[in-house]
């Protein structure tokens, strides 16, 4: 029970998971719209506020939602899950992009932040409800969490037998809104009881101090993914534009009047195409750029549909048709590219650094000449 861990001088100034002394302000938040396109994996683990602040600062993972899942009631309140009557077990939603990490490396972070071997809860956190399971939501997701599960238990790493339950995933119930982003709303609270609860002194005996959940850097950062894939994780419009050459209207588009500082990246691949300081306001109703980011990353291709000759633009890793390249732009390069908001996902400049573009932030200080489009 994590309130146990409070004494009797901290039952004031601090809560567990457990406590129900705080008043939920409102109903569940519906779904933001940076989730869309991403792939999503849902992990129990423990105390979702832990599970939620490891899995979220992983390259790669763009939101991570605290909730309920595996249970036999619809939609379950705190109280009732943490009764241990309703068969939920506290869980976290992943939404995650990947392009940049894999589900293998999901699973591998999520290894390296529970006790595996605990059947009854984890850690201070006795019950049903702490339980460790992964749910999976495709047969590859299946086939990947059994053979990571196989692989662990014939390591070194525990003596006892592997605990961790592997499930279909059926519904997930968004936690109240207290609970989401809890370690940044409530850090003092959050950090009492994470290390009362013993789960980093676990952590550090069972995986050392030099040991690290494996990084999107290990791999190729902007790979294609498979077409099955790419069907799940594309919206139809972005499947037809980045696939099959299509082009979305003007001025109906996600990005066609954005103002926000950050970078576009190639929807499909994730490599860095065009960044804000080089976008214009074209009039012709679609995102349009005077030059790349990365130049490196842009592919351009005769076009002859359509009874006319044009320039075709298309990304280099992900081979996602991208739009066009026109001479009548404004200076100094004189080019227009003009791109579909469909293929482009925005990273702001605040998020430059948690998504692993943190090398880009240099370029929106003013004093650090852009090198020029040759």
């Amino acid at each position: 029970m994590k309130t146990v861990l409070f004494g009797a001088l901290f039952l004031v100034l601090f809560i567990g998971c457990q406590s129900s002394e705080i008043v939920q302000q409102g109903g569940k938040e519906n779904m933001r719209k940076e989730t869309q396109g991403l792939q999503k994996a849902t992990f129990a683990g423990g105390c979702f506020w832990c599970s939620e602040a490891d899995l979220e600062k992983l390259p790669g993972v763009v939101k991570v939602i605290s909730g309920y899942t595996g249970g036999h009631k619809d939609n379950p309140s705190y109280e009732e899950v943490s009764s241990g009557t309703t068969g939920h077990y506290e869980a976290i939603q992943v939404y995650y992009d990947p392009s940049k990490i894999s589900y293998e490396e999901l699973l591998d972070a999520f290894w390296r932040h529970i006790d595996p071997t605990d059947g009854g809860g984890q850690f201070v956190d006795r019950g049903s409800q702490y339980r460790s399971a992964i749910f999976y939501h495709d047969d590859e997701q299946k086939r990947l969490a059994e053979q990571a599960r196989m692989e662990l238990s014939q390591s070194a790493n525990f003596s006892k037998p592997i605990a961790t339950e592997i499930l279909k995933f059926e519904k997930f119930y968004e936690a109240e809104d207290y609970h989401q982003d809890y370690y940044k709303n409530n850090p003092l609270r959050y950090k009492y009881y994470r290390y009362s609860s013993g789960r980093d002194q676990f952590i550090k005996e069972a995986w050392g101090d030099g040991k690290k959940a494996a990084a999107p850097s290990a791999r190729d950062p902007y790979k294609k993914p498979d077409d099955a894939t790419l069907r799940k994780s594309l919206t139809p419009l972005q499947y037809e534009v980045t696939q099959e050459e299509g082009t979305e209207p003007p001025f109906k588009n996600e990005f066609w009047d954005n103002k926000r500082e950050g970078i576009y990246v190639d929807i499909v691949s994730g490599e860095p195409l065009f960044i804000s300081l080089d976008k214009f306001d074209s009039g012709t109703g679609w995102p349009s750029f005077t030059k790349p980011l990365e130049a490196g990353n842009i592919v351009e291709k005769q076009d002859r549909s359509l009874f006319m000759v044009r320039t075709e633009v298309r990304s280099k890793n992900g081979d996602s048709h991208l739009g066009h390249v026109f001479p009548d732009g404004p200076k100094p390069t004189g080019l227009r590219y003009c791109i579909n908001s469909a293929a482009l996902r925005f990273v702001s400049k605040e998020d430059l650094e948690k998504e692993g573009y943190g090398d880009y932030s240099k370029l929106f200080d003013r004093q650090v000449p852009r090198k020029p489009h040759p």
